[in-house]
């Protein structure tokens, strides 16, 4: 039974059963042949043992004629198949002449005065050719068909029995119709049965070729795609119990190593470039920080010290150290951001209130709102289980978030909506930050968390970097819908806590 499941057995099976149908159909079709070339056989001596016992009949007889016997109803000599057969029947005298005929044209003829003509069966130039002509002996020589090849009427046969009468020997010559249409189809029925046979028997061979090598060219193609870099690929053929399936299994494997592989050397290649512009980052940062924190403490000092007296002239003052104070503020957090992005960065997890995590975030922005007339809301479901997050890592998240919420909607009020729901899994709890701002295009929806890309004339693009990489650190995924003149929506999903992590 194994070998049976295997590709080998089965084709074997296959073939084996397929030759013995092909051979039993092939003898069933000979048999069936030789039966009906029996049954013509028969029906042809039936009707040539009738017809020289109907001749034997007339030569008897002093007044009935061959013609005169068929034609009475009570005859029994031939039936309507037998006469169908019958081409004619000729009876030869001891002078070898014709003296009686189904055929008028070859009658004896007599003139007024009683004189008998007989037709000689030498002028007989249109009879079928003689079979087995041979047993004649010496006779043969007075039958002008005798040479079956000089005879160009070939479509019927020719049969003559000699019979010993007191007047020496006669022949009774049977003429049976075979036409030459009628022998080839008899001829050519095997060779229609064999070449269907055939036929059929090469459309399945080919059905099963094709079935069976149809995995073999999904292999192909499939190798062929993963040469060209396509690992995601995989075949179907492997729930088949038999070689190809055992082979599409492993190839399916291979791909998928293959596929781990390749994530790896990304990741381990995105890991070392991280930790190269971590370390190059912290130095840059280091000197850069230096300065930044000797130009705002000297802001300080000089609004402190040496603000003008005149009251226009230091109102100039302050806004002008103001906005100096800002712009560092602004590089310092650029800073920040490219350190949080290129640095390793390991979460300290632990159960948290989604509620409490959103309303830390939203302090940070309430004035910035309120500035803005733009109304913020949040909505909570019923139950919404605690999750498991960093809250300073979730600050950062939700702050970018707000943020750029709010920057969406510059100089318009409108309406940043938080809502918080557990997932329909109950493995999540979702946050959905929507935003009625004037969205995201298409051509740059998919390259929002990208790094260091951004439309802002002064972002570095690290934000939703930063928020991308906090959510994979909790194990987190985080989507993004947006329309253009209508508004962004983020949904952010984080596992949420189970019973095991109390």
């Amino acid at each position: 039974m194994e070998f049976l499941n295997t590709f080998r057995g089965r084709l074997l099976l296959i073939l084996t059963v397929l030759l013995i149908a092909t051979l039993s159909v092939q003898y069933y079709l000979n048999l069936r042949t030789q039966r009906e070339s029996n049954a013509l056989r028969a029906a042809q001596e039936q009707t040539i043992v009738a017809a020289i016992a109907l001749g034997f009949t007339s030569m008897t007889s002093k007044e009935d004629r061959l013609q005169d016997l068929i034609d009475q109803p009570e005859q029994t000599f031939l039936d309507d198949a037998a006469k169908d057969r019958i081409r004619d029947i000729v009876i030869i005298d001891n002078d070898w002449r014709v003296v009686d005929s189904l055929n008028p044209d070859l009658l004896p003829d007599a003139d007024d005065d009683g004189n008998v003509t007989y037709k000689q069966l030498s002028d007989l130039t249109d009879l079928p050719p003689l079979m087995e002509g041979k047993r004649l002996g010496e006779d043969l020589s007075h039958f002008p068909n005798r040479n079956a090849e000089a005879n160009e009427n070939k479509d019927d046969e020719a049969h003559a029995i000699p019979i010993e009468t007191s007047k020496g020997r006669w022949y009774v010559m049977v003429l049976l119709k075979n036409p030459k249409s009628e022998a080839a189809r008899r001829a050519a029925q095997p060779l229609i049965y064999t070449l269907g046979v055939l036929l059929v028997s090469s459309l399945i061979t080919l059905l099963l070729v094709w079935r069976f090598t149809r995995p073999i060219a999904n292999l192909s193609d499939a190798a062929r795609q993963v040469a060209e870099g396509n690992l995601q690929v995989r075949v179907t053929e492997a729930d088949r119990n038999d070689e190809m399936g055992q082979l599409a299994q492993n190839f399916n494997d291979m791909a998928a190593e293959l596929e781990k592989k390749r994530e790896l050397e990304s990741q381990l290649q995105q890991a070392e470039k991280s930790a190269v512009v971590g370390r190059l980052g912290s130095a840059i940062a280091h000197e850069i920080r230096n300065p930044l924190n000797y130009i705002n403490l000297t802001l300080d000092h000089l609004r402190s010290e040496y603000a003008p007296e005149d009251r226009d002239k230091r109102a100039t003052f302050v806004k002008l150290t103001s906005q100096l104070k800002n712009e560092v503020a602004r590089i310092n957090q650029q800073i920040s951001d490219f350190l949080n992005y290129s640095r390793p960065t390991k979460a300290d997890l632990r159960p948290l209130d989604a509620r409490k995590v959103i309303e830390d975030s939203l302090r940070i922005v309430e004035a910035q709102a309120a500035e803005k007339e733009i109304k913020i809301g949040v909505v909570e479901h019923e139950d919404v289980p605690q999750i498991m997050g960093d809250p300073e890592f979730l600050r950062s998240v939700f702050n970018n978030l707000f943020i750029n919420g709010l920057q969406a909607m510059e100089g318009s009020s409108g309406h940043l909506t938080i809502k918080i729901s557990p997932d329909n899994s109950d493995k999540f709890v979702d946050f959905e930050v929507a935003d009625t701002g004037g969205g995201i295009s298409p051509e740059n929806l998919s390259s929002i968390f990208e790094p260091y890309f951004s439309t802002k004339e002064t972002g570095t693009g690290l934000g939703l970097a930063i928020v991308h990489k906090i959510v994979d650190i909790h194990n987190g995924q985080i989507e993004v819908e947006s329309k253009e003149g209508e508004g962004t929506k983020f949904i952010v999903k984080l596992p949420a806590v189970t019973d095991a992590d109390r």
